[in-house]
């Protein structure tokens, strides 16, 4: 199973950056997908997350800001952040799975001015 993430990069704060995770080698459309992010000196926390049905969570610190959506077809999740604040930056994680059981290796999300 292979879990890759993209479209990182440095933004300014009030900017919008949108991330895809595209997997390869387990039955997506069953799998519940999510994103994590780590910063600095900090423990991983949950972001978003979406269930095989389209069901929903996020974040309080990301609630309205941040959208997690699947497409089936493709096997992606993709996470569309706008209003970011500098407290965003991070390196983000996606999951795939139950417990989650497979992660990719993250890509550096960077809110500055």
């Amino acid at each position: 199973v292979q879990v890759v993430e993209s479209g990182g990069g440095l933004v300014q704060p009030g900017g919008s950056l949108t991330l895809s995770c595209e997997t390869s080698g387990l039955v997506f459309r069953v799998a519940p997908m999510a994103w994590y992010r780590q910063a600095p000196g900090r423990e991983r926390e949950l972001v978003a997350s979406i269930t095989s049905v389209g069901s929903t969570y996020y974040a309080d610190s990301v609630r309205g800001r941040f959208t997690i959506s699947r497409s089936n077809a493709d096997k992606r999740a993709t996470l569309h952040m706008s209003s970011l604040k500098p407290e965003d930056t991070a390196v983000y994680y996606c999951s795939a799975g139950n417990n989650p059981e497979y992660w990719g290796h993250g890509t550096q999300v960077t809110v500055s001015s």
